[in-house]
């Protein structure tokens, strides 16, 4: 019998992970949110990860939740593909910028998924953020830390 495509997605996504995010998403309104204009903001990370970008590029991705003002409840998403030098180093400088003590270096990637395991755990509960969220003038959205609070 063939291997079906449907138990490779089981094995390879955390099935228990993905329906706590739908309910999640149900009980916060499905989606229904405004965009988050551009402007500095107090927020937590919520999510550090390494995953595959659409393209199936490596991609570091953190979700910055908002914590006060409209847009509390927010998340602003940080996505850089790190298929190249430049991606790597934003990320890197991004990842510095968070102030966790951790030594922030790319060496290959299982070890960057291991330091970014360690990163938010040393911020996650721990530390706050103002965070710049703005447009660069190619359109692109810009993230820069401007400050770090200790909770």
């Amino acid at each position: 019998m063939a291997r079906e495509i449907w138990d490779e997605f089981d094995e390879k996504i955390d099935t228990e992970g993905l329906k706590a995010d739908a309910k999640e998403a149900a009980e916060n309104g499905g989606g229904n949110f405004k965009e988050v204009p551009v402007g500095k903001y107090e927020v937590e990370v919520n999510k550090l990860q390494l995953v595959k970008s659409k393209k199936g590029d490596p991609m570091l991705s953190i979700w910055f939740k908002i914590l006060a003002g409209e847009f509390k409840g927010s998340t602003i998403f940080y996505n850089q593909v790190m298929s190249q030098g430049f991606g790597i180093h934003n990320a890197n400088n991004m990842l510095k910028s968070l102030e966790s003590e951790i030594d922030i270096e790319f060496t290959n990637f299982k070890k960057y998924h291991s330091m970014l395991l360690d990163v938010l755990e040393a911020i996650e509960g721990n530390l706050e953020f103002a965070l710049e969220y703005g447009v660069n003038a190619k359109g692109y959205n810009t993230y820069e830390i401007v400050d770090v609070f200790e909770k």
